[in-house]
């Protein structure tokens, strides 16, 4: 009688939980959060820090309107259970942390939030990973991983130019090329080229709606295209450094440009193709 009794209470509870829409449940969820949201605009608008951050906001709306049509009306218990984990983890670390831990909690919250509506088959990870490049994270990279990458951008780029018979060398995030000097300074350590490539695999992959399986194999050759993208902007803006006076800014410019436009073409065709990208 008792189990006769809990099914009934867990049918009805079904019921009224399926009776609201899926977006409205991640609405609620994102207006839980809201105090994330409020500092990450605020840093953004302050300008202490780049506004890529509203185009993925923008690319991940467009993802789950797109989606929205084919969302479950009774979510996954287990991804429910981890986006308030995860919600209330965000909330904690409000007290005990800084201000951008407890956002990528919060975004992490409402990616597994999503995660529990999307129809099975349909890959989350793409979602999850446009919730994390929404925040502004540009200037904490260049802070915390800028001259990490800006020293073995330089080094890559002395071993290039050596096997190209230059004669380089380096020392710190520095380079001696013919002689003279280049400094290898934070425009050129990437950070942006990697926001940028990631940012194009996770739209292209929501897009297509690739497998997560497919995606994550994707991820590290991500990482490869942009190393490489970025030690060849940086060896040919260094080789016209060193042999001339002084490079007009439009040159670093429009070297970046290309290099980047080749990065980001090779990352959509990559994440995008494949036989086996949907499975």
């Amino acid at each position: 009688m008792n189990h006769v009794i809990a099914t009934s209470r867990s049918g009805r509870w079904h019921e009224r939980l399926g009776a609201v829409p899926p977006v409205a449940w991640l609405a609620l969820q994102a207006a839980a959060l809201w105090t994330h949201w409020r500092w990450a605009a605020a840093r953004v608008g302050d300008g202490s820090d780049d506004p890529l951050g509203v185009v993925a906001l923008a690319a991940l709306l467009w993802a789950v309107a797109r989606l929205a049509p084919e969302l479950r009306g009774t979510p996954r218990p287990g991804w429910l259970a981890l986006a308030l984990g995860l919600s209330v983890a965000a909330t904690v670390s409000t007290f005990v942390a800084p201000p951008l831990p407890g956002a990528l909690l919060a975004a992490l919250a409402l990616a597994a939030a999503s995660r529990a509506f999307m129809p099975s088959g349909r890959a989350g990870l793409p979602l999850a990973g446009l919730a994390l490049l929404a925040l502004p994270l540009i200037s904490s990279l260049q802070f915390y991983a800028g001259y990490p990458l800006r020293v073995l951008t330089a080094q890559l780029s002395t071993w290039s130019l050596q096997l190209a018979g230059i004669a380089a060398a380096r020392s710190g995030s520095a380079m001696q090329v013919e002689g003279r000097l280049v400094i290898v300074d934070a425009p050129c350590s990437g950070v942006q080229m990697v926001w940028m490539a990631y940012f194009c695999a996770c739209a292209v992959a929501a897009w297509t709606g690739v497998s997560d399986r497919h995606f994550v194999r994707k991820l590290p050759w991500i990482g490869v295209l942009v190393l490489a993208g970025n030690v060849l902007r940086n060896s040919v803006l260094v080789v016209l450094e060193a042999r001339r006076a002084s490079v007009p800014e439009a040159w670093h410019q429009g070297v970046g440009l290309v290099v980047l436009a080749l990065v980001c073409g090779t990352v959509v065709a990559l994440v995008g193709g494949g036989r086996d990208a949907r499975r």
